[in-house]
């Protein structure tokens, strides 16, 4: 029987737009997401370069845009947080040990934070046992060592541990590990339905 749960955050809880994003750095006459640019946003999102570095490292490739133009482009894939999952995460904190796992960063956190406000940003960590962002860990998903961390920090036990991720390369690897996984598909599926797809028990 399942007795914690292991949550991502984008797509999970908070809504995510990837066009919009996309559109934004597109008006800011960047082309492509390249490598180069994938690399940077992995050290950014592990901790690894600071915010300035992140964002002049974005710059090199828009030259013609400003540090608040880029930041601005770069959190326009925060949408919204919808009140009732919320509601229900609350609800399950009643029954079961919770965390919080994401690989994110610095400048989506604080935005998250403050474009919600306080109130309801506490009410959210506060169902965790304990929230883990990539940029404070130094460790992302899909990598072993993450969920390792997670487990071994907080004693779980694999098999009654129940990991939900959106990216199926991360729900593969926590299921490599011994983690029973959700797959939860965005636009078809959502947070609340835990129960009806009796991967837990009401």
């Amino acid at each position: 029987m399942i007795n914690a749960i292991i949550f991502d955050f984008g797509d999970i809880f908070i809504n995510l737009n990837n066009q919009a994003v996309e559109n934004a750095f597109s008006s800011l006459g960047l082309t492509e997401w390249n490598n180069d640019l994938k690399k940077l946003n992995i050290l950014f999102e592990t901790g690894k370069i600071s915010e300035k570095d992140f964002l002049n490292g974005i710059k090199n490739h828009v030259p013609s845009a400003t540090t608040e133009q880029i930041r601005d482009a770069w959190n326009t894939i925060l949408d919204d947080f919808p009140l009732y999952r919320l509601e229900f995460l609350q609800m399950l904190s009643q029954k079961y040990r919770l965390f919080l796992l994401s690989n994110t960063d610095a400048i989506h956190i604080d935005t998250f934070e403050h474009k919600v406000g306080m109130s309801f940003f506490s009410d959210f960590y506060q169902c965790f046992e304990k929230v883990y962002f990539s940029h404070e860990l130094g460790l992302r998903k899909p990598e072993a060592a993450i969920f390792n961390h997670v487990i071994k920090t907080h004693d779980l036990s694999p098999k009654r541990t129940l990991f939900i991720d959106d990216k199926k390369e991360n729900t593969d690897s926590a299921s490599s590990l011994g983690l029973q996984t959700w797959h939860l598909k965005v636009g078809q599926e959502d947070i609340v339905d835990l129960f009806s797809k009796k991967i837990i028990a009401v």
